[in-house]
C-alpha cells in the first residue's frame, strides 16, 4: 500500500463507504494485528508503508483511526457488505 492509498483518517459514518469497501482487506489486517498485540509502530509501517519514527503522532493517529473503524465494521458495516440492512 502507499501512502496515496489512504486517508489520514477513514470517513466517520454510519454507513459502509466506498472507502471501507476499498480498504476491507487493511481493516482485516489490522484486527489481525491487533489480535496478536503487534506493535503500533510495525503495523503502519507494514501496512501503511509509513516509517512511525518521522512523524509518530500521525502515524498513530492513522493507525489508531483506522483500527476504530476496523471494529466498526465488525459491529455494523459487515452487515452492509452482506446485503443486510443496517440497523
Amino acid at each position: 500500500m502507499t501512502n496515496a492509498d489512504f486517508l489520514d483518517a477513514p470517513p466517520e459514518s454510519a454507513v459502509l463507504t466506498d472507502y471501507d469497501r476499498t480498504h476491507v482487506t487493511l481493516y482485516m489486517r489490522l484486527l489481525d494485528a491487533y489480535a496478536d498485540s503487534a506493535d503500533w509502530r510495525e503495523v503502519v509501517s507494514v501496512l501503511f508503508s509509513l516509517d512511525p519514527s518521522i512523524d509518530p503522532e500521525r502515524a498513530r493517529h492513522i493507525h489508531d483511526s483506522h483500527l476504530a473503524r476496523a471494529h466498526w465494521m465488525t459491529e455494523h458495516g459487515y452487515r452492509q457488505l452482506l446485503g443486510k440492512s443496517p440497523r
